[in-house]
């Protein structure tokens, strides 16, 4: 079977705008894969990442707002 695991070695990532200096819940996002959002918990970039299909993350964002 395929491993459906990304590779995320080369990403880009990008903290969240709400993020702030007093270490409050924040979440960074790379912009750097087609069809797909990777996020992670930005105070432990080298954790796990779940990666969303751009639709999905897209309504989510719209939703949050």
């Amino acid at each position: 079977m395929p491993s459906r695991r990304a590779d995320l070695t080369s990403a880009t990532w990008r903290t969240s705008s709400y993020s702030n200096s007093d270490g409050g819940q924040c979440i960074e996002v790379s912009d750097d894969f087609l069809g797909v959002v990777p996020v992670r918990d930005s105070k432990r970039p080298d954790g796990p990442a779940v990666v969303f299909g751009s639709s999905a993350w897209a309504a989510f964002v719209s939703d949050m707002r």
